[in-house]
Order: structure tokens, then C-alpha cells, then sequence
């Protein structure tokens, strides 16, 4: 996974055309410098290798062309053309093999090690946090204080002075972050204490988060319960039976990504503290990339798949009472995200500016306005929260939300590159 902070914006492995050579895993890459020189760090997203890889421009420019539509020969001649420097087939063998042996080239040896793990992960008596230990602290007694810590910071953070407004008195969502918590504490500990309430009366919790490494459009569902440092939350069952009856075999094809997938985790584990550690029932999903969308081609409002599925958690919310959770962080701009410039104070202003623009379509209740706030500009402030943040709008029609913090998080050490967070409350 890397930082809590990945937009999903790695080095694709692209299945277009016919596939007949080495195609690369999606992997999360980010340049860095070590002694002085640039370098290519891959690290796999679904954690099946063990090690992160780290390679110079050319073979990053090589991996860039594993695409699975070029063999040995093919691969060769790209790189010449590009380059004007020769490789043989015999030195590009040796790096595939090497690449091969650190999971990063699909295969049968990838699939082996995914099928392995996606038994590991079933047989498991729940979903372990991936990030306790590392982001937040694993002892239950240490992660509460840590939250106190972050809600009395949070009192100091305010909403863009435009998007100010009373937090409404019935609240049925709540938009978390999903960036680690040493960046975006006070923000979860802003957003958190206002919906105390609404998730101590839930009884059912429909918890819908960025899947960062999922294909574009799906919705990846899970039986596998939720754990937290309090304890589980328990997956229910009969609603992720229904809505698997909607997407078929699809449904589970990249349940694994559920084990290492930050974005629910993140505020689940503040769900659980506001509750004061008592357990409720979830139906987590995390949703795949809208980047098709956000590029103008086609619309998630014609997808009847869609339609269905939002029926059937709207059935069930009519007879419980359900508070709707959304891990969604806003931009990620600069170049550890792929933007030839550093975003300084006038660029970072013009992110704000389109991310006013967003949650303005947010308030209003609008999911198709907030997409098309995105679609206005292809997408270029990567929200990653995209798809989760529109499918509640649409589940909670009519609604209306109300903005209560808003940060830009450093996502480098140069401060060249950022991520946009907010935390807001849907009535």
C-alpha cells in the first residue's frame, strides 16, 4: 500500500490490445532520490511481495512499456526506439525473471501467491487491521488517547469560510478521510465527535471506501468481518448475499483487496471509538476507479447494475436505522502523483478552488454535479474519493451536506505534492 495517502495514480498494467508478453502488476510508484540519482519505487498493493523494488529511469521506462502486448523482441526494439540505447533480449530475460521472482509480473506464480492469500484471508476469524502498529497504535488504551488527541486539535480547524454551515440536526453520513492519521488526525477528529451521535443510534452501518488498486467501476465485496483494536464489527451477511446476486461472479473477484485496502479501515476504527467500542453490524464495500467516468466516457447513472444495488441497500435502510460511513480523501496533485510542476502556494490555491467547487456539489446533495465538477477538468486533481462520495449522494437522495473541516496534507518531503482532505456530515 505504501502511504495511507495513495491515490491509486501508480504505474498501470494496461490489458489493451492482445496480451502475448510480460505484463506489470498494478503497483504504486513514486519516484525518490538516493544518493543524488532518481529512482522508480514499486511497491505492490495487494502486499503479495514481500519487498519494495527500486529501479533507475531506463528500467522504470522499460517496465512502463510491460503492457502484456510486446514480447522479448517487441520490448526491445520500443525501448531502442525511444532511448537509442540497444538492450538484448538476454538482459531484458534476467530483469523479468527478477521481476517474476518479486511478484510485480502477473503469471502463474502471481496467481498462486493471490490464491494463497485469498484462503488465508477467508479462513481468518476476521480482517485484522492492517495498519495497527504503523499508522495508529494497536493497544486499544494508546489508540484512544491518540483520538482525544486528535479531536481536541480538530476544535481548531474550520470549514472553507464559503461552505460554512450548522451541522444539521439529523445526521445520515458522515465522509471521513482515509489519509494516515499523523496528516489528517485533526480532521477525523473534527468530523468524528459531530456524529457521535447518529453512530451510537445506528444499527446498521454501510461503510463505502476507495479501492485503490480495484478495476474501474467495481464494487468488491466481502463476508470477511472488520476488526478494530476494540474488537469486531460484524460483516452482514444476507445484504452482501443480495447485492452479489447483483454483480455475479465480479462481486468477490478482487476481494483480496479488502485485506490490505486502508480506506474503510481508517474510519472504521473512529466508528468504533465514537461508539465507545461497541460492536454494530457493517457491510463493507470498496469501490473501483471512476477515472472512465471523470474522463467524460460514459456515466455510473446508465449502469442499471448500479441502480439495483443502491435499491437494495435503500430496502434495508428503510427498516433500520443506518448511518452511511465514506472513506474518501479529495486531490492528490504534484509530482509524487504524476504533475510535471510543484504545487506551491498559487497552485495549491487553485486545488482548493476546485475542491470548494466539489464539495459545494456535495451540499447541495448532488451526485451528479459533483461528478461533473471533476469531469470539467479530466480528472486533473485525481480525487480518489470520487466514486465512494458519489454512490452515497445517490443512496441518501434527497440529502444535503454540511462541510466541517478541510486541511492539504504534505505528501512529500519537498513540499512539492498534496493531499486534499475534508470531513463532512450528510442529513
Amino acid at each position: 500500500m505504501g502511504d495511507a495517502d495513495a491515490s491509486g495514480h501508480g504505474v498501470p498494467a494496461n490489458p489493451g490490445g492482445e496480451l502475448s508478453g510480460p505484463r506489470l502488476r498494478p503497483v504504486d510508484a513514486q519516484w525518490q532520490e538516493h544518493d543524488g540519482q532518481p529512482l522508480l519505487v514499486l511497491r505492490d498493493r495487494l502486499g503479495l511481495a514481500e519487498h519494495v523494488v527500486a529501479v533507475p529511469p531506463a528500467v522504470a521506462l522499460l517496465l512502463s512499456l510491460c503492457d502484456g502486448t510486446r514480447d522479448l523482441a517487441a520490448l526491445c526494439a520500443a525501448f531502442a526506439l525511444r532511448t537509442g540505447m540497444p538492450v538484448s533480449q538476454e538482459e531484458l530475460r534476467v530483469l523479468l525473471d527478477q521481476l517474476d521472482a518479486a511478484l510485480l509480473l502477473e503469471g502463474p506464480r502471481v496467481e498462486a501467491a493471490r490464491a494463497t492469500a485469498l484462503a488465508a484471508y477467508r479462513r481468518a476469524p476476521a480482517r485484522a487491521p492492517a495498519l495497527a502498529g504503523a499508522v495508529y497504535p494497536a493497544d486499544p488504551a494508546e489508540l484512544g488517547a491518540v483520538c482525544r488527541v486528535y479531536i481536541e486539535r480538530g476544535t481548531a480547524l474550520e470549514p472553507p469560510p464559503e461552505l460554512a454551515a450548522e451541522a444539521p440536526d439529523t445526521i445520515r453520513g458522515v465522509v471521513s478521510p482515509h489519509i494516515d492519521y499523523q496528516r489528517g488526525g485533526p480532521v477525523y477528529g473534527r468530523v468524528w465527535p459531530l456524529a457521535r451521535a447518529a453512530a451510537a443510534e445506528a444499527e446498521l452501518v454501510i461503510a463505502l471506501g476507495t479501492d485503490h488498486a480495484g478495476s474501474a467501476g467495481a464494487w468488491t465485496l466481502t463476508a470477511q468481518q472488520y476488526a478494530t483494536p476494540w474488537g469486531v464489527l460484524p460483516t452482514e451477511g444476507h445484504i452482501v448475499d443480495a447485492l452479489a446476486e447483483i454483480f455475479g461472479a465480479a462481486a468477490f473477484a478482487e476481494e483480496l483487496h479488502h485485506r490490505g485496502e486502508h480506506s474503510l479501515e481508517l474510519a472504521l476504527v473512529w466508528l468504533h471509538h465514537v461508539r465507545g467500542g461497541r460492536a454494530v453490524p457493517v457491510v463493507p464495500i470498496v469501490l473501483g476507479s471512476f477515472h472512465e467516468f471523470a474522463q467524460g466516457v460514459g456515466d455510473p447513472a446508465d449502469d442499471a447494475r448500479y441502480a439495483a444495488a443502491l435499491e437494495v441497500l435503500r430496502a434495508v435502510m428503510a427498516t433500520r436505522q443506518t448511518l452511511v460511513v465514506v472513506g474518501a480523501d479529495l486531490a492528490h496533485v504534484g509530482p509524487a502523483f504524476g504533475d510535471a510542476v510543484a504545487f506551491g502556494p498559487v497552485e495549491r490555491g487553485r486545488v482548493r478552488d476546485g475542491d470548494v467547487a466539489s464539495l459545494r456539489a456535495l451540499c447541495a446533495g448532488d451526485a451528479a454535479a459533483f461528478l461533473g465538477t471533476l469531469r470539467a477538468e479530466a480528472d486533473a486533481r485525481r480525487v480518489c474519493g470520487l466514486p465512494p462520495i458519489y454512490f452515497a449522494l445517490r443512496l441518501l437522495a434527497p440529502t444535503r451536506g454540511v462541510v466541517v473541516a478541510y486541511d492539504q496534507c504534505p505528501a512529500d518531503g519537498q513540499g512539492a505534492s498534496w493531499v486534499s482532505i475534508a470531513g463532512a456530515l450528510l442529513a
